[in-house]
């Protein structure tokens, strides 16, 4: 495959048993060939969109000093601002050429997992910035709750089998502000080649040439959606969970021409977790003598714990004992 297909979620919400199997089929294809997809019929209008790319890009825009009074230290940077290079990718030491944001789950008090989760962090100096982040969150949420119905179907489960473990989620909103190139880049690019840790990843602001996907035969293909469309990609957890019948691919956001260095890139990518308490354990029904069982058990947190040591964010933790 030589380019991202393009689906529509109003196939799968649509009253005609056949347009949903065609969403179905067509989601459930794209993700065991390469990964990528381009959706359309999402639950974002307009403008929330631009709304939610106003108030992104008047955050970036506060002073460095100001910026920082929203780092927490001790989170790993699971909320609020984390500092340009901070994070870098798998096995890579050079960090990422971009700074960004995180906004979190929204549980209620009740909540078994209001406990686990970091508040989220209130930008005094902007008073929108928090509520259409929290809008923006909610509807890509919405829109991920779906499209892992329609996975699921794929994989031969019960329908909602996903969405007890969506709900609660250890989800996350990222907006990403890539700034300019001011002085040639040693190693570094602004996103290198990785693999997402999540469920699934649904991604605003793929409309110009940047993100890169490589296909099964190690070729990079640039991924470009329409203006209406999100680009969603399967991640480790969910490959793991499927015993890699859903392909979690890797992916690069690579630095601009020369020309371009002294522009800004913005992308919004929501990383749809299960609860921490969810088995990643290979389903049954992936698994037979030409797939065998390719991964060992282990919960979701367990596995996000271990990829945000890789990632730089945390800190390993001395085993029990020393």
């Amino acid at each position: 495959m030589q380019n991202i297909p393009s689906v529509n979620l109003r196939d799968f919400l649509s009253d005609d048993p056949k347009r949903k199997q065609k969403f179905v089929n067509e989601i459930g294809s794209a993700f065991e060939d390469i990964g990528f997809v381009a959706l359309k019929g999402h639950f974002l209008n307009d403008q929330l969109v631009d709304e939610l790319y106003g108030e992104i890009r008047n955050f970036f825009s506060l002073p460095l000093d100001t910026k920082h009074n929203y780092e927490i230290p001790g989170i790993g940077g699971q909320r609020g601002y984390v500092s340009f290079g901070k994070e870098h990718a798998k096995g890579r030491k050079e960090g990422d050429l971009k700074e960004f944001w995180h906004f979190g789950q929204y549980v209620d008090e009740d909540s078994k997992y209001a406990s686990e989760y970091p508040d989220n962090v209130e930008v005094k100096e902007l008073p929108r910035f928090n509520i259409v982040g929290k809008e923006a969150y909610q509807m890509l949420e919405k829109t991920g709750v779906y499209v892992l119905r329609a996975l699921a179907l794929h994989l031969g489960l019960n329908e909602f089998y996903f969405d007890e473990f969506a709900k609660d989620g250890n989800s996350i909103l990222r907006p990403i502000h890539y700034p300019p190139i001011t002085s040639e880049p040693e190693n570094a690019i602004r996103a290198a080649a990785h693999g997402d840790i999540n469920l699934i990843t649904l991604l605003m602001g793929a409309q110009g040439k940047g993100l890169q996907v490589q296909n099964h035969n190690g070729d990079w293909i640039d991924a470009v959606a329409e203006p209406d469309e999100l680009v969603i990609n399967v991640g480790d957890m969910l490959s793991r969970h499927t015993n890699n019948k859903l392909k979690s691919t890797i992916h690069q956001v690579v630095n601009p021409p020369r020309e371009l260095w002294g522009t800004s890139r913005y992308s919004i990518p929501f990383f749809m977790h299960p609860v921490s308490d969810m088995k990643l354990n290979c389903l049954e029904n992936c698994i037979d003598a030409e797939n065998p069982k390719k991964f060992e058990d282990i919960t979701a947190g367990d596995y996000l714990y271990e990829r945000l040591v890789d990632l730089g964010l945390i800190a390993p933790q001395p085993p029990k004992g020393e």
